[in-house]
């Protein structure tokens, strides 16, 4: 369950993301779904008001953002708020993302999470002892769900040697107009670009990013249910939700824990060592 074809792998090693369609059924994606709902429900939005911006995070980092590593916590996107500091729409329709340890605390999110097939998959990607560094639900809100900006994920999760793999997982159908990932084929064999690093003043980048040709980048578009394989050092994007319709998703970053080493500079301190998915 969840093993990759040689065809498969070949065109993840080749182009640096894999499009696995139908990984997902109905039934699990509605359960992750419902359960985000009740817990947005349960939100005070007083309680916080932290921003998630792939622009400007050194500025907006704070406690809350660390401590969420191990917790589950609410991000909200940078036009959500008017100029008089309150919310201009309903916290529904407000968020930028929960993480980012949902693959550890919420059932619903758990059991996709750590699944014969999720943990198939990273065996057929050759990991020996894969641990979920962290989950995220995106929202990508209708009318303001927020661009990120070209980036790769070992920046954030980094490991020595680079280990990451993302899994992005379409909880709703993902398209050009509502905001769907854009990647450069194959420009993860260009190497790591650049680090996101935590020290005494807070994060940061260890250098500006290189400026890309849009004409690089090709859209992902996915049917909800679509699982996305994304190589940690493929550069990646999503622009703004200019449609009607949000465009939910369910990330994790996975990293092996054989063989190589967790950067102690990594934004994610843990408490707790994360469990396996499994151990070969």
């Amino acid at each position: 369950m969840g093993l990759l074809t040689p065809d498969q792998l070949e065109s993840f090693n080749s182009q640096g993301y894999l499009v696995i369609e139908s990984f997902s059924s109905k039934d699990e994606i509605d359960s992750m779904v419902k359960r985000m709902e009740q817990l947005v429900d349960q939100f005070d939005p007083s309680s916080t008001a932290s921003i998630f911006s792939t622009k400007n995070q050194q500025q907006l980092t704070d406690d809350y953002f660390f401590e969420s590593a191990e917790n589950i916590s609410f991000f909200f996107e940078e036009k959500a708020f008017g100029d008089d500091g309150n919310l201009k729409q309903p916290k529904q329709l407000s968020l930028n993302k929960v993480g980012h340890a949902l693959h550890e605390i919420e059932p619903a999110f758990k059991k996709f999470s750590s699944s014969e097939k999720a943990s198939g998959l990273m065996s057929s990607l050759g990991y020996k002892r894969p641990v979920i560094m962290q989950s995220m639900y995106i929202f990508k809100q209708p009318g303001i769900g927020g661009e990120v900006v070209p980036h790769q994920d070992n920046s954030f999760i980094y490991t020595e040697p680079q280990t990451c793999t993302g899994l992005w997982l379409a909880l709703e159908d993902a398209t050009i107009l509502n905001g769907c990932l854009w990647a450069i084929p194959g420009s993860h064999k260009n190497g790591l670009v650049r680090k996101f690093f935590r020290d005494e003043d807070g994060v940061k980048f260890d250098r500006p990013s290189p400026s890309y040709d849009q004409k690089d980048f090709v859209p992902i578009e996915v049917k909800a249910g679509s699982l996305v394989v994304i190589h940690g050092n493929l550069i990646h994007q999503s622009f703004e939700n200019q449609s009607t319709k949000s465009r939910h998703a369910y990330s994790l970053h996975v990293v092996d824990t054989v063989g190589c080493k967790w950067a102690a500079e990594n934004w994610i301190r843990r408490k707790v060592e994360p469990e396996p998915l499994y151990v070969n």
